[in-house]
C-alpha cells in the first residue's frame, strides 16, 4: 500500500493548487509475531500543514465475525489526553512525537484475539484530502496442539470410514497430512480411492490389507505434531459373534438376578412366618402366667403339661422346616395346634371354675359352723351368766333366823 502512497501525495500537491493533502503510512500490510510477545505496529504520517493547532489519532480493530471495529485507542494532541477502552487499557499504549510525524501502537502480551487488521486514522482540521488512514494485518504465530486422531465408522469388511485428525489451536491455521504402513511397519502407498483432505482421510470398501498404522501430522510456521492410530479391519462375522457373546452374558447375569431376588422374597416371607409363630407362643405364655397361683400338685402337673406342649412345639417347628416346601399346610397345622392349645386352656379355665365354686361352698359351710359355734359360744356364756346372776341373788337374800329350819326343798 505504502508503494502508490507518495506518487498519489505528489499528484495531489502538484495538480491541485492551494489543497493540502494528509498522508498515512503503514511500512508492511502484515506482520506476525508469536504469542505472548510485546509488539509495535509502527504508523507515520504527514501535513502540509506546520504545527497544526489540532490532531486527533485513533486506532481501532476489526470486529470478530461481521461485528463492528472496535475503538481501542483514541488521541487528543491539544492536550496531550489519551483515551483507551478497557479492554485494552493494561495492553495498549500509543508511542506518538507530533513532531517527526510518529502515531505507533504498542501491544503487550499478545494472543490469538489479536488475530485481525488495525487500522491508523489521523483528523487534522483544514487538511482532509489524500490518505488519511492506512491498514495492517497482525498474525500472532501459536505452534500447532497435538492433534487428535479418530476412526469415524465400522472397521468392517467392505465398510467406508474416515480418519480424522484435528489440533484444537494453532496460527496461522495448520495443515494435515496423513502416512500409511502396514501390519509390519512399512511405508505403503493410499489406495486409488482415497481422498486426504483439510485432516480427513476417506477409505472406502476396506478389507484386511487396509489394516496398519496412520500417523497424521499437523503443520504451520511454527513447528508441527502428531498422533497416529491402530486400524484393525474385522470381518462382519466376528464383530456378530462378539455381539452374539455379550448378548448370552447379558442374558445370564439377568437371569441370575431375577433368581437372586426370587430367592431374596422366599427368605422374607419365611422369616415373617417365623416371627408371627414366634409372637403367638409369647403371647400364649403371658396368658398362662395370668392364671390364678394353685397348689403344688396341680402346677407340678400343669408344668409338665407345659413341658410336653414345648416338645411337641419343637417337634412340629423341626417338622415345617423339613417341609418348607408346603409352607401354607404347616401353617394351617400351627394354627390347629394353637387352637388346641387354646380349648385347653379353656378346659383348664373350667376345672378352676369347678374349684373355685368348691371352694366357696367350703368357705360358706365354714362360715355356717363358725356362726352356730359363736351362737352357741353366747348362748353358753348367757347361761352362765344367769346363773351368775341367780347365785348373786340368791346370796343377797336374807339369812333365816337361826331358830327357823332350813328348808329342805330349797336348793331343788
Amino acid at each position: 500500500m505504502g508503494t502508490w502512497i507518495f506518487p498519489l501525495t505528489f499528484a495531489c500537491l502538484a495538480l491541485v493548487s492551494g489543497v493540502r493533502c494528509i498522508t498515512v503510512v503503514i511500512p508492511q500490510v502484515k506482520y506476525e509475531f508469536a504469542r505472548g510477545d510485546n509488539i509495535t505496529l509502527p504508523c507515520t504520517f504527514q501535513s502540509k500543514i506546520t504545527n497544526p493547532s489540532l490532531i486527533i489519532v485513533t486506532w481501532t480493530a476489526e470486529g470478530v465475525n461481521g461485528a463492528d471495529d472496535v475503538v481501542i485507542l483514541t488521541h487528543y494532541s491539544l492536550n496531550g489526553r489519551t483515551d483507551y477502552i478497557a479492554a485494552y487499557e493494561n495492553r495498549a499504549k500509543l508511542d506518538v512525537d507530533i513532531q517527526t510525524g510518529k502515531v505507533n501502537l504498542k501491544l503487550f502480551s499478545i494472543s490469538l484475539d489479536d488475530n485481525r487488521r488495525f487500522v491508523c486514522r489521523l483528523q487534522i482540521p483544514g487538511d482532509g484530502e489524500g490518505t488519511p488512514a492506512d491498514t495492517v494485518e497482525l498474525v500472532v504465530l501459536v505452534a500447532p496442539s497435538p492433534p487428535i486422531c479418530k476412526v469415524e465408522g465400522r472397521a468392517e469388511y467392505g465398510q467406508n470410514i474416515n480418519l480424522t485428525c484435528r489440533s484444537e489451536e494453532g496460527s496461522p491455521p495448520p495443515t494435515y497430512k496423513w502416512e500409511n504402513r502396514n501390519v509390519n511397519n512399512v511405508p505403503r502407498m493410499n489406495e486409488p480411492r482415497t481422498t486426504d483432505k483439510g485432516g480427513i482421510l476417506s477409505l472406502y470398501n476396506i478389507s484386511k490389507d487396509t489394516s496398519g498404522f496412520y500417523i497424521c501430522t499437523s503443520t504451520n510456521k511454527i513447528r508441527s505434531a502428531s498422533c497416529n492410530l491402530t486400524l484393525a479391519v474385522m470381518p462382519p462375522s466376528m464383530l456378530g459373534s462378539v455381539g452374539q457373546t455379550a448378548g448370552i452374558i447379558a442374558g445370564v447375569v439377568a437371569a441370575l438376578l431375577i433368581i437372586i431376588i426370587i430367592v431374596y422374597c422366599c427368605c422374607c416371607k419365611k422369616k415373617d412366618k417365623d416371627e408371627e409363630y414366634t409372637m403367638g407362643r409369647v403371647e400364649a405364655e403371658d396368658y398362662h402366667d395370668k392364671e390364678p397361683t394353685e397348689n403344688g400338685e396341680h402346677r407340678a402337673a400343669r408344668d409338665d403339661e407345659r413341658n410336653e406342649r414345648d416338645t411337641r412345639e419343637h417337634r412340629d417347628h423341626d417338622d415345617r422346616h423339613s417341609d418348607y416346601d408346603d409352607p401354607r399346610s404347616d401353617y394351617d397345622d400351627r394354627r390347629s395346634d394353637y387352637t388346641e392349645r387354646r380349648s385347653d386352656y379353656d378346659d383348664h379355665r373350667s376345672d378352676y371354675d369347678r374349684r373355685d365354686r368348691y371352694d366357696n361352698d367350703r368357705r360358706d359351710r365354714r362360715y355356717d359352723d363358725d356362726r352356730r359355734d359363736r351362737r352357741y359360744d353366747d348362748d353358753r356364756r348367757y347361761d352362765s351368766r344367769d346363773r351368775r346372776y341367780d347365785d348373786e341373788e340368791y346370796d343377797d337374800r336374807p339369812a333365816p333366823p337361826a331358830n327357823k329350819p332350813p328348808r329342805r326343798d330349797y336348793d331343788d
